[in-house]
C-alpha cells in the first residue's frame, strides 16, 4: 500500500506558467513540467536566501524531503536549458 502524500505549504502561485526558448515554436518543443512544490523550493532557497532548515520548516516538510524536491527542480531546469525544452509549471 502506498503512503499518502503529505500536504506541503506553498505560498507562491506564479502568474506565468510557461517558459520556452526564443525563436522555437511550442509545437516543436518537448515540455518539462515543474511542480509548484519545486518552484516554491527554488523561491525559498534562491530568492529568499533561506537555509535548508528554514526552507523545510516553511514548507512543513523534512530537510531530506526538501532537498529531494530542490534536486528534482534543479535537474528539470538544467535539462530544459541544455536540451532546449519548454518549462511548464503545474
Amino acid at each position: 500500500m502506498v503512503r499518502p502524500r503529505l500536504y506541503r505549504k506553498i505560498r507562491f502561485n506564479p502568474d506565468i506558467t510557461y517558459f520556452k526558448p526564443q525563436g522555437a515554436p511550442m509545437r516543436f518543443l518537448e515540455i518539462v513540467e515543474l511542480t509548484t512544490e519545486e518552484v516554491e523550493a527554488l523561491r525559498l532557497k534562491n530568492i529568499k536566501d533561506l537555509s535548508q532548515i528554514e526552507c523545510a520548516k516553511q514548507m512543513k516538510t523534512s530537510q531530506s524531503t526538501f532537498q529531494r524536491i530542490l534536486s528534482s527542480a534543479y535537474k528539470k531546469i538544467t535539462e530544459a536549458l541544455i536540451k532546449g525544452k519548454a518549462i511548464k509549471i503545474v
